[in-house]
């Protein structure tokens, strides 16, 4: 043992007398402010939803199911070339289908892992419902108390009837 740490002896004491730091501590992150006094960084962000990754989402969907039908032909054992021209009829009517269907996300049937496709359906749920309140897109969050703020002020403010 060295400079009185740890036990003199490990005998009775139900330990092996090996010495360890304490894993368990922890250190602080940073030795500034708990919180930062930028405005900008305060406010809230949407999260945008990376635009290529859903394209090619959708066009990984597409495939999958072409896969299954290539595979469904394959096994009825028909020639080659008559599966490809259906397979390629099929890709194209799903193309269709999917420019069709631009319509709204519907965010009950996504997973946790659709980290995009959440946030897709979250953007497009706020901008229905801020159509539905009547919001304007400029709207900045608290701007009623900075008003409410001004006109307090204006009201406390001594007031002068003019040139004397």
């Amino acid at each position: 043992m060295s400079e009185n740490v740890g036990l003199s002896t490990p005998r009775g004491s139900g330990t092996s007398g090996y010495v360890t730091k304490n894993l368990s501590h922890l250190k602080p992150r940073r030795a500034g402010e708990p919180y930062s006094r930028d405005r900008e960084e305060l406010k809230h962000r949407q999260r945008q939803p990376d635009k290529e990754l859903l394209e090619h989402n959708r066009k990984r969907e597409i495939e999958v199911k072409v896969f299954e039908l290539r595979d469904k032909l394959e096994e009825d054992g028909k020639d080659e070339d008559e599966i490809d021209d259906e397979c390629d009829a099929f890709r194209k009517k799903l193309q269709a289908e999917a420019k069709k269907a631009g319509g709204p996300t519907d965010a009950r049937g996504l997973k946790s892992h659709q980290v995009h496709e959440l946030a897709k359906a979250k953007i497009e749920e706020s901008e229905k419902l801020r159509k539905a309140f009547g919001i304007r897109e400029d709207y900045e969050e608290g701007s009623h108390w900075k008003r409410q703020e001004e006109r307090m002020r204006d009201s406390l403010a001594p007031k002068t009837d003019g040139p004397s």
